[in-house]
C-alpha cells in the first residue's frame, strides 16, 4: 500500500490567483459528531523531495506571501529554490486562521497525470466546492471549513474539520469485464484548530496490495515473456529495443504503471522447422490464475487488436530483420497497462498492477493468457 502523508501549518495568503480571505471565524461555532478520520495521525514535518519540487519556472504557482523565508516555505509544505516559494507536484493542504481550507492540486500528483477537471469534494464540484482558479498544471480550491460536505468533531482541545478529495476516471466496459487506465486518487484532509495553533493534515489512500504469486502449466511448448530492453542511443526505436533483453525470474513481479507500455513476446520452444508459424488466436487478461475466470479483458481477438479498447493492443511484426533464426516462431505485441474495475461499484482494484511469471517462464500466469496454434506455412 502506498500511503503518503503531508502536513502544513500556519496562515497562507494566496495573492497570485487573487483568492480573497473570509470574514473572522470562530472555530468553536460548529461542533457535531464525526466518523473517525482514516488512520488518524498527528501533523508531521513536510517532506521536500527533488521530484516534488521539479516544477518548470513557467508553471510555478507562488506559495505564501511575497518574500517568504525558506523555513516558512517549508512549514507551508511548499518548495523553495533560494529565491521563490512555490507549490510542488503534489496535493498541498493548508488551513487559514479565518477558517478556510486551501488545496492546491498538481496534475503530476499521479502517474498517469491526474485530470484536474475530474476532481470533486464531499460536497460535489459546484461552487463553492469548485476550483477558484487554475492553470494547465495546477488547480486551486479555497472554501470555508464548514462548507462542501465538511464534517466536524472535537478531539481533545482541538476542533477538527475533515473533507475528502477524489478524482473520477473513465471505465471501459467489455462483455466479460471492465477496466480503467486512468489514475484514481483519494485524499482525506483535515484542519485542526485550537486556541493558539492551526494545523493541516492529509492522508492519501492508495491501496496497492500485490497479488500472491501463482504457478501453472500450459498445454503447448511455448514461452510468454516480457521485454525489458531500453533505448540508450539517439534515434533508437523503443518497440525494437524492448526485445533485446527480457525480465528474469529474479525481476518478478514486474510492476507497471497505468498506461505504461508492456512489451509481450510469445515464442515456440523446441522446434526447428522454418515452415511452422506461430499463430495467436486470442489473448486476454484475467484477475486470477484461472484463464476462463471473470472479469476478463480481451487484448487480441482472432489475432487482431480488440476493437473496443480505447488503447488498442499493437502487434509488432517479426521478420528476417529481427535477427532471429526462426522469426515465424515468434509473436510480439504491446499493450497499455490497466487495472480491472469492480463490475458493481466501478471502483478500480489497484492503482498499479503487477504481472507474475512462473519460475520456468513457460506461461505468464495470473493475468495474461494467449491461445496459440501452430500451422504449416
Amino acid at each position: 500500500m502506498w500511503v503518503g502523508v503531508a502536513c502544513a501549518a500556519l496562515f497562507v495568503h494566496l495573492n497570485y490567483f487573487g483568492i480573497t480571505a473570509a470574514s473572522p471565524w470562530d472555530p468553536q461555532a460548529v461542533k457535531q459528531p464525526l466518523s473517525q478520520f482514516p488512520g488518524l495521525h498527528e501533523p508531521q514535518k513536510p517532506v521536500i523531495s527533488p521530484e516534488k519540487c521539479g516544477v518548470d519556472d513557467v508553471d510555478r504557482v507562488p506559495c505564501g506571501e511575497p518574500g517568504v523565508a525558506a523555513a516558512q516555505c517549508a512549514a507551508l509544505n511548499c518548495c523553495f529554490d533560494g529565491q521563490q516559494c512555490y507549490y510542488g507536484k503534489t496535493v498541498t493542504v493548508q488551513c487559514t486562521i479565518d477558517g478556510q481550507f486551501v488545496l492546491v492540486v498538481a496534475r503530476d500528483t499521479t502517474l498517469p497525470r491526474l485530470s484536474l477537471d475530474s476532481i470533486s469534494l464531499l460536497g460535489g464540484s459546484d461552487a463553492p466546492c469548485s476550483a477558484v482558479d487554475s492553470n494547465a498544471d495546477f488547480a486551486i480550491y479555497q472554501f470555508p471549513v464548514t462548507a462542501c460536505g465538511t464534517r466536524a468533531m472535537e478531539l481533545g482541545d482541538h476542533v477538527v474539520y475533515e473533507n475528502k478529495m477524489f478524482s473520477s476516471y473513465e471505465v471501459a466496459v467489455g462483455p466479460l469485464g471492465a477496466i480503467t487506465r486512468d489514475s484514481h486518487y483519494e485524499l482525506y484532509f483535515q484542519c485542526r484548530y485550537a486556541d493558539t495553533a492551526v494545523a493541516a493534515l492529509a492522508v492519501q489512500l492508495a491501496p496497492n496490495n500485490p497479488p500472491m504469486p501463482v504457478a501453472a502449466s500450459g498445454p503447448l511448448m511455448v514461452e510468454l515473456r516480457l521485454g525489458s530492453g531500453q533505448c540508450v542511443t539517439k534515434g533508437c526505436v523503443q518497440a525494437q529495443a524492448a526485445y533485446t533483453s527480457y525480465y528474469t525470474d529474479a525481476d518478478y513481479p514486474v510492476t507497471k504503471v497505468l498506461r505504461e507500455p508492456v512489451y509481450v513476446e510469445v515464442r515456440m520452444l523446441g522446434r526447428t522447422d522454418p515452415n511452422i508459424a506461430l499463430i495467436l488466436g486470442h489473448c486476454w487478461a484475467t484477475s486470477s490464475p484461472h484463464p476462463f475466470s471473470t472479469p476478463q479483458w480481451d487484448l487480441l481477438v482472432d489475432g487482431c487488436p480488440y476493437q473496443y479498447d480505447r488503447y488498442l493492443t499493437t502487434p509488432i511484426p517479426v521478420d528476417g530483420s529481427s535477427g532471429l533464426q526462426f522469426p515465424s516462431h515468434y509473436k510480439r505485441f504491446v499493450l497499455k497497462m490497466f487495472t480491472f474495475v469492480d463490475p458493481d461499484s466501478k471502483a478500480p482494484w489497484r492503482e498499479k498492477e503487477e504481472m507474475l511469471l512462473q519460475q520456468d517462464r513457460s506461461l505468464l500466469t495470473n493475468w495474461l493468457w494467449c491461445l496459440v496454434e501452430k500451422s504449416s506455412s
